[in-house]
Order: structure tokens, then sequence, then C-alpha cells
């Protein structure tokens, strides 16, 4: 009989006790097992320790999607360390920045990124850099041989270090995507984490039989939540970083008889115009649910997959923030089509309320915000006391999103708290006018802006065409017309490759207001809005 987790590393710990032969993660040729990845984990824990590095200090963790980075992850925690997954597209000077302020006791990094680690100037930083390879650990210094470098890992113990740890304890640091401005270092402890994985297992009924498909990076909390919550059961983990080549996910999901894939809207925007999902329908039987997080869906991008997905194959709509360790609310796929635009339901664990501006709990199709309860609530944001007080009160957490509960219990995004927009005195919600735009069958993404005009505000756009044709332009907004009065439909859209989105796949609504103002620069219309300067 093994005892429930209570810390994040209990997960691996348990599953390699239970299932030391199963087939834990496939990457690429690699398939490696639970006991491997635990060994490799404990090996590095000792490492750490011998660094002396102590509870509550923090090891930031500089990796691909990789085997390196999960026994990496597993590793620090074991060791008592918090756990700082990091960007990968963290240029040099911010590398820095972000080490400094964390105070990191060290780096682990991974080959592919040791180049670009140590081309930024860490010495006075004073922490010590490990490279995490596929057989384990190399250190100390560039210079010194492999063998030198590798030397007296393989002599470390395997066994687990079975520290004394609070679970209430901060185990890990994750940075917000920065999407709505600088990020954030949201801090999960190990309670936080383990109460929203036991969460998620129970409503996506997860057992040892499952077979993750992960295409999401794992320093994305969605991405950290997929891999705690396989390793919890014994599942195995697939890693595929080449989403780019969208046929040779579908091929290997087929080979590796995928039973579940995960991704926020982008990815499901890709999968349905730029890959051969629908040659896929017959060969994947195995796969048994798709879920998506990371934003809001248009409605027709859920209709078309419900179309096109194999017919066994349940799509689950999920809504969470990185302050939740992932998940809030679920949509049980039951009530997809007759609750088509909704989050769904509060997850086990979680009590969530739609709240006025003075706390109290609204009724039935009362507009507020969301607000959240629940052990997986974070314990704060890094040295950031001020943004943590404004988060989180008496109430719970603060979401910042707007929304209502309908009278069968499931709730609604209609906004965000910081992103009201009025346009000729009526307040708008953008996410309406670019669901039409998507509806509109010509874009398969599309961002829709207030800029200011010589007056006030007025509404500009970019989308994606499906089919790359510059008609789409007067078709989407003659769609836009048919369907919405005209202080919704945007004054300006101009058609672009891709809509610019950081490394979590979510818009980068900041750079994507640049490109439109690039665009409009370049187009020269008179009548449009002025770029600022």
């Amino acid at each position: 009989m093994f005892a429930a987790p209570s810390l994040i590393h209990h997960f691996l710990e348990t599953s390699a006790a239970r299932f030391p032969d199963k087939l834990a993660v496939v990457y690429g040729q690699e398939r490696c097992t639970y006991a491997a990845v635990n060994r490799l984990a404990n090996r590095l824990a000792y490492r750490l320790l011998g660094l002396g590095v102590k509870p509550g200090d923090r090891i930031a963790l500089l990796s691909e999607n990789s085997k390196d980075y999960i026994f990496g992850y597993y590793g620090i925690l074991k060791a008592g360390g918090v756990a700082v997954p990091l960007n990968t597209e963290l240029k040099p000077d911010d590398l820095v920045g972000t080490l400094k302020v964390l105070e990191a006791k060290a780096l682990l990094v991974s080959r592919k990124y040791e180049r670009s680690a140590r081309s930024a100037d860490l010495s006075p930083l004073g922490l010590a850099i490990l490279v995490l390879t596929p057989s384990g650990i190399l250190d100390p210094g560039p210079d010194a041989s492999v063998e030198s470098r590798r030397s007296g890992v393989s002599d470390l113990p395997d066994q687990d270090p079975d520290l004394t740890m609070d679970p209430r304890s901060c185990a890990m640091i994750i940075f917000t995507s920065g999407s709505e401005g600088k990020p954030k270092g949201v801090m999960l402890s190990h309670a936080n984490a383990v109460a929203n994985t036991r969460s998620i297992v129970e409503y996506l009924a997860l057992t040892a039989d499952d077979v993750q498909m992960v295409v999401l990076p794992f320093f994305y909390v969605m991405g950290k939540s997929l891999l705690n919550s396989h390793f919890s059961v014994g599942g195995t983990i697939v890693i595929n970083n080449q989403f780019a080549y969208t046929a040779s996910v579908l091929k290997q999901m087929a080979e590796e008889k995928v039973t579940g894939f995960s991704g926020v809207p982008s990815t499901y925007a890709q999968l349905l115009f730029k890959s051969p999902l629908a040659e896929y329908r017959g060969r994947l039987p195995a796969l048994r649910y798709c879920t998506q997080a990371g934003g809001h869906m248009a409605r027709s991008i859920k209709l078309a997959l419900l179309d096109i997905l194999p017919p066994q194959t349940r799509l689950i709509i999920m809504y969470g923030a990185t302050e939740a360790s992932a998940r809030l609310a679920y949509l049980p796929p039951e009530f997809l089509r007759a609750k088509i635009d909704s989050i769904g339901r509060a997850i086990p664990g979680v009590t969530l309320d739609v709240l006025s501006s003075d706390g109290q709990v609204l009724g039935p199709h009362q507009s507020g915000e969301l607000v959240a309860r629940g052990d997986n609530i974070m314990l704060g944001y890094f040295r950031d006391e001020e943004a943590t007080r404004k988060a989180i009160d008496r109430y719970g957490y603060h979401t910042g999103d707007i929304g209502l509960k309908d009278q069968d219990g499931f709730f609604f995004v209609t906004g965000r708290k910081d992103d009201q927009v009025k346009i000729d005195g009526h307040r708008l919600n953008l996410q309406e006018i670019e669901d039409t735009i998507i509806e509109s069958g010509q874009a398969m993404e599309c961002l829709v802006f207030a800029v200011p005009d010589a007056r006030d505000l007025t509404l500009a756009g970019l989308a994606v065409p499906r089919k790359g044709d510059p008609a789409s332009r007067d078709l989407i907004l003659d769609y836009c017309r048919s369907k919405m009065p005209k202080y919704k439909v945007p004054r300006f859209l101009f058609l672009i490759d891709a809509i610019p989105k950081n490394s979590n796949g979510k818009p980068d609504r900041a750079k994507a207001l640049q490109v439109f103002w690039e665009q409009h620069d370049r187009n020269k219309d008179l009548n449009a809005p002025r770029s600022p300067k």
C-alpha cells in the first residue's frame, strides 16, 4: 500500500516503486522507464545537496522539453530546492537579470542551451552551473573534458533522499506569460500542486494506461500540470518539440497510441487548418480526449473540432491560471454543445464565485469578477507584496476576468476587468468580435484592438487568412456587418501571415499591436488612426 503523495516528487517516487519498468517518457529515440528517471533525479538531488543547497534555495532550470528537463525538475524538488523553470527564449541579459532577482543558488541547463547560458556574464552571481544530459549531469566548467565533467556523478546514491519537507513550503516559481504586462513569479507550494493534480486526475479519469502527447513547454504551468498529473498515475509522457510539423506529430500520436492531447487555442487552429487531421480521424483509435486551456477558443473552432476529431474523442474545455497551479474550471464534454461558450463548472476542490465590486456573491446572469478559493491557489508573487495583495484577499483569488454564472451553475467569461473598451459610447467585448471574424470561415486566427483615432478610439484588427486570399479581408468585414451593429465592426483590418505569440503559444497582444501600427504605416491610409510615437 502506498501513502498518498504530499510532495510533488512523490508522484515520481511512488510510480517508480509501483511501476519500475514501465515506460515513463518517450523523447525522440529515447525511451525511459520510471526507475531510470527516478535514479537520475536522485543523483541530481544528491549533487545539489553536495553543493550546499538548503530548503528554499532557488534552483533555475533552463531546458527544452526532454527527459533531462524531467529529472532536473524532480531532482531539484527532492533536494528541497525551489524549482524555477525559465523561458528558453530568454536573452542573455534577461537571463542574468532573472537569476539575480531570484538569487539563484544554481542553474541547471541542457546541452542545447549551455552555450547560450555561458554567453551571459553569470560570474558575478556566484551560482553553480550544472549541465543536464541524457546520461546524467556534467560539471564543472566548459573547458573540461566530458569525462572529467562527468566524474563522480555515477558514484552518487540512487535511493530517494527522503528529506523532511513541509507540504506548504514553496516548491516552484513559475513566471506568468507576460501577455498583460511584466511577467510575475508565481510561488506554488507542494500542497498547491498536489491538490490541483488530484483534481485533474479525478475529472479526466487518468490511469496508468494513459499516454499523453506533450507539445506545450514544461516551463508553462499547463505543460507542468500534464507532467505532474500523468506521473502521479504512472502514465506515459510522449514529448514532441516539432509541432510546426503537424503531420509528424499526428503520425507519432498514432504510432505511440496516444490517449490524450492538450493545447491552447492556436494549437487547435493549426491542427484544423494546417494539418492532415481529417486524414488521421480513423488512425487514432486510442485518443480518448483532447483538452484545451490557455485562453478563449472561438465557438466555430470548437464545433469544427467536434466534427473532425475521431468519434470516441472527447473535447474538454478548461479554464485556469498560473496562480491556480493550472486549473480552476472545466466543461464536462457531455455539456459541450449545450454550453459551448461556457468555461464549465469549478473543478473538484475549488469554489468559484461571481463577485460584485464590494465582494457580494452575485446570482445567475449577474455580471461580476470571477473569484476562486481552494488549496491550489498560490502562496503569492515572488517578492511582490503589492501585487499579491491585489490578487488575493479574504474573498479569494481575483482572476481579473469578468463573467457570469447561468441558472445551471455553468460559468461564462465575458471580458477582462482591466480591458474594458468603449466605442461610440458602447461598452464592447472584443472576444465577441474576434469570434465573429473566425466564424466568417475566412480566418484561422485574429486579434482585435481599440486604437486611438482623431476623436477617441476605433476598432482595428489583424487576421490570418485561411486560404491566403487578399479578398478575405472584404469577405470578413462583410460578414461582420451582417452579424453585428456598425460600432462593433473593425474600422481597420489587416491580413498577416501569423499572429505574434509568446513561448506558451498565447497571442502576444503588445507585439501584435506593434505589427498593426507597422501595417498601418505601410498602407498610408489618410483616414487611418495615427500611430503613437
